[in-house]
């Protein structure tokens, strides 16, 4: 049984996961950077829940699975400055 079904339904090939990040960068920044792509549903920052300070990923689940492969075109993009990586979720790093 996936346990990638949730709020939005089955997210196996809509999620992505985005890697790498600045600990600074704002959560709006990654979802800027990833809306040429296609509609966004939900992108996140993943924070310590201690001291609240980014861990450095996140995760952005796209309205679509093409949208979201073609965001993982660029699996090393620049995003707030510095060089990120991106792959669908659920596949892993490539």
């Amino acid at each position: 049984m996936s346990n990638n079904v949730g709020q939005f339904g089955d997210t196996t090939l809509t999620k992505v996961f985005v890697g790498g990040l600045a600990w600074e960068t704002p959560q709006e920044v990654m979802r800027e950077h990833f809306e040429k792509y296609g509609e966004i549903l939900e992108a996140v920052i993943i924070s310590d829940k201690i001291t609240g300070r980014s861990k450095g990923y996140g995760f952005v689940t796209f309205k679509d699975a093409e949208a979201a492969k073609k965001a993982c075109e660029d699996a090393a993009p620049i995003i707030n400055g510095r060089r990120a990586n991106c792959n669908i979720a659920s596949l892993g790093a490539r």
